[in-house]
């Protein structure tokens, strides 16, 4: 299996990598491993990430850092939040083009299911039929 991306948990200060997780982005899946004495892994199928998000505070921006955060169907880690990376915008691109084609590729998809409160009150009726 191919690596895509690989990169460590950094530090809000400096950007500096001095921390013991680091993030590996395959074809495939999306691997967490963290600690120092007592080693962890996760692994998340890129196939079972469902949304993603980026947030670059202020500090992220000054050393060139961001968070992504994925709501995955995954039970061990339904939010897996990739802290402090560099590059933030363009590995969640390229993390977001990948799900997709291992979703199109397994032939996975997800249906959206809109409640009576997810609609505001000024739309049409259309919605609420």
């Amino acid at each position: 299996m191919e690596t895509v991306w690989t990169d460590k948990k950094r530090w809000g200060f400096l950007g500096l990598p001095w921390t013991f997780t680091r993030y590996t982005l395959t074809e495939e899946k999306f691997l967490v491993d963290s600690g120092f004495f007592s080693k962890k892994q996760d692994e998340i199928r890129l196939y079972r990430i469902l949304d993603l998000s980026l947030r670059r505070g202020f500090g992220q921006r000054m050393f060139g850092l961001g968070t992504i955060t994925c709501v995955t169907a995954d039970k061990t880690c339904p939010n897996l939040v990739i802290k402090n990376i560099k590059n933030s915008q363009d590995v969640k691109e390229q993390l977001s083009e990948l799900v997709e084609v291992e979703r199109e590729r397994k032939r996975v998809s997800s249906r959206e299911f809109i409640s009576s409160h997810d609609v505001d009150e000024d739309d049409d009726d259309d919605y609420s039929r």
